[in-house]
């Protein structure tokens, strides 16, 4: 895909792709007859749900040489993310997932299959500084921070970098447990990269694991002493909690949704909200609104980035 006319991004984001198949069926996932396919990644969902309101997002990753890799590049390509910096790794596989289906509200069991796959060889050799460079923002996750040793040095470099030039980054701790050797290791490594963020943007629970306070204020408090910006905690059906380095705090209500078909991707679409509006110059508490917002889309519908809205579809909200 081509640069864009001034050749400058707005956002740059690293992670995982994985194809997905979602059964059609509530039940056992080894009952389970039929799926659908969609694509899955948390910093993938980023990209895409930033793309969508018309922000030129690039996104960095490896990919097999197989079907669920050119899958990954054509869904790229439909949505308009950047992907000059997605490497085909014929040495490795692409990974993938299968998702349950759930109808009562609850979060789905998600089994993946990725170990030792293209993305998890992410590492600082992907790191080019003139593309990442040519982006204003960084988003990264605790998702492509907990995949490989390579992956996290990527990670931390990539902030560092970037912070170096002066570009706004954003972290969302997306905790993944299951791929850390223990928890103690995922919250060392976790809040070093929240250390070069400006927004960091936990869940409640994440929140406890990681700074082992339990209220959104010391949550927040523990990171602005790191020398963040803004922490804004999502507090669930609460909404979300704010506060600043320059004291501004409050909370903003969640939006509140009469059905609710699947909780995966919800903290992305809460990320895309606040970010986008943040990039826009939007005050906090508006850019945690529009979070609020694209969360309660996201939560909709069966894939990770269906509810994703487009700028019309957000319409003047």
């Amino acid at each position: 895909m081509s640069l864009h006319n001034n050749g400058t991004l707005d956002a740059v984001t690293i992670g995982e792709a994985m194809a997905m198949f979602v059964a059609t069926e509530a039940g056992d996932l080894a009952a389970a007859e039929r799926f659908v396919k969609r694509i899955a990644g948390a910093e993938l969902n980023v990209a895409i749900g930033l793309a969508r309101l018309g922000l030129k997002v690039g996104w960095v990753s490896r990919v097999g040489d197989d079907s669920f890799g050119r899958f990954t590049l054509q869904q790229l390509e439909k949505e308009g993310v950047d992907h000059r910096q997605v490497t085909t790794d014929a040495r490795y596989a692409t990974g993938f997932q299968l998702k349950s289906k759930v109808d009562d509200g609850s979060d789905p069991l998600v089994e993946y299959f990725r170990k030792g796959s293209a993305a998890s060889h992410l590492s600082v050799d992907d790191f080019n500084r003139d593309y990442f460079g040519s982006a204003r923002h960084l988003h990264l996750s605790g998702v492509s921070a907990a995949i490989s040793a390579s992956s996290l040095a990527l990670s931390k470099h990539a902030a560092q970098e970037m912070k170096q030039m002066g570009k706004t980054i954003s972290f969302d701790p997306n905790l993944r447990p299951v791929l850390w050797p223990s928890e103690r290791e995922m919250a060392k490594q976790l809040n070093t990269l929240a250390g070069f963020a400006d927004w960091v943007l936990p869940g409640i629970s994440e929140g406890k694991i990681l700074t082992g306070y339990d209220q959104p204020e010391a949550i927040a408090d523990f990171y602005l002493d790191m020398g963040v910006k803004a922490v804004i905690v999502k507090t669930g059906c609460d909404g979300a909690w704010y506060k600043t380095s320059a004291g501004e705090k409050g909370q903003v209500e969640a939006i509140k949704t009469e059905k609710v078909v699947d909780t995966v991707g919800a903290g992305d679409g809460f990320a895309v909200g606040v970010i986008s509006a943040l990039l826009e110059g939007k005050p906090l508490p508006a850019a945690i609104r529009r979070g609020n917002k694209i969360g309660s889309l996201a939560i909709q519908v069966i894939g990770d980035s269906e509810g994703l809205p487009t700028r019309a579809e957000l319409g003047d909200f």
